[in-house]
């Protein structure tokens, strides 16, 4: 059983930056494949990035290609999602993902474990 705790979330000026980490414990970190998704108020939760057990393998949705960048560090059990140039249609609670499978998911269903979410508000 793998506990997720997601933290960095917070209020930002468009144009902006935050940092989410998520701290995993209770598995073998590095042999988890790790997403994050988000959820604004009345959408469906979405995909925003995955990574491979390595790191070497990235996956981004279109919408935060160029903006948003996905690391882990497998000695530290902990997965990053940097946020750079923030627009106010990020605005959602963002929630980290992991699997234990080599593919990275870009699908909520494709995943077994979840945190319980930060919030990010993106101000204009």
């Amino acid at each position: 059983q793998v506990q997720l705790v997601e933290s960095g979330g917070g209020l930002v000026q468009a144009g902006g930056s935050l940092r989410l980490s998520c701290a995993a414990s209770g598995g073998t970190f590095s042999r988890y494949a790790m997403g994050w998704f988000r959820q604004a108020p009345g959408k469906e939760r979405e995909f925003v990035a995955g990574i491979g057990w390595s790191g070497s393998n990235k996956y981004y949705a279109d919408s935060v290609k160029g903006r948003f960048t996905i690391s882990r560090d497998n000695a530290k059990d902990t997965v990053y999602l940097q946020m750079n140039s923030l627009k106010p249609e990020d605005t959602a609670v963002y929630f980290c993902a992991a699997d234990r499978s080599r593919v990275v998911g870009s699908t909520p269903t494709a995943y077994e474990y979840w945190g319980q979410g930060t919030q990010v508000t993106v101000s204009s």
